[in-house]
């Protein structure tokens, strides 16, 4: 998947609403991830780009040793107040790219919703060279869909887009296909015993409680203040014209991958 450029900032000025809106994952997830690598008190993980910390607190209860990654140093701030009562969770604030270690020394390196921010010929490699051998990288990250159930929810929606935010694509929903292919990416760099698992959910919303999930999109940050308060507004007031309720639904992908 390509770097998208420009926009990292943004989650790091809504730190307490993104850590508040934006969902953790299923523990199915986590389940086969220990099934694939067992962790524990003797395991030395890095997570990258933590944001929140939405997919941390099944990692640190293994007891492992795990550094966080983060670009943010609001978000860093918070999520080392978040897990202050674990000894063993630290932060750096840097982009993954710079970020400076020694080679061979990590059992399981992660990220959440996040990797697509870096170059992926850069963070491919890094993360092998990171890797013990026999040490594992999991991707994993949330695609939300349109309301399947209320067609007419998602046509008002994409009319007030069609507005405020024209060049926007309605994506689609993700597939095993778009799994499969983006797993298949770590073969390029080295890795081997590749897989992917997909996993589903639903999420409903009031049209104000959606509205603060969408504050933390950086596509809206990005938008000017006025003119995002105006989109927000006609938003909000098509979602309570149809009811109040707005349902999203969640494919969440897992790639797993190991290092000879």
């Amino acid at each position: 998947m390509s770097i998208i450029k420009g926009l990292e900032w943004t989650f790091n000025t809504e730190a307490e609403r993104y850590e508040k809106m934006r969902p953790g994952y299923v523990s199915e997830l986590y389940e086969d991830i220990f099934k694939y690598i067992p962790i524990n008190e003797s395991s030395n993980v890095i997570e990258i780009g933590i944001g929140g910390g939405q997919a941390t607190l099944p990692i640190l209860k293994t007891g492992c040793k795990l550094t966080a990654v983060e670009y943010g140093e609001n978000l860093a701030q918070l999520c080392r107040e978040k897990f202050k009562e674990f000894p063993k969770f630290s932060t750096v604030t840097t982009k993954f790219e710079d970020f400076v270690c020694d080679n061979n020394l990590y059992d399981l390196i992660y990220s959440a919703s996040a990797f697509h921010w870096v170059p992926e010929e850069i963070g491919y490699k890094k993360v092998y060279e990171m890797l013990k051998s026999g040490g594992v990288f999991a991707r994993f990250a949330n695609h939300p869909y349109k309301d399947k159930g209320r067609e007419e929810i998602h046509e008002a929606l994409q009319k007030i887009y069609s507005v405020y935010m024209p060049d926007g694509v309605a994506p689609n929903e993700y597939s095993k296909d778009n799994a499969k292919k983006r797993a298949d990416i770590a073969q390029k760099y080295g890795f081997v015993d590749i897989s992917y698992k997909l996993y589903h959910r639903t999420r409903s919303f009031g049209a104000k409680e959606y509205i603060s999930l969408l504050g933390t999109y950086s596509d809206h940050i990005a938008i000017e203040q006025n003119t995002r308060k105006k989109f927000f507004s006609e938003i909000e007031e098509a979602i309570d014209t149809l009811g109040g309720q707005i349902t999203i639904y969640d494919t969440i992908d897992l790639q797993l991958a190991r290092k000879p």
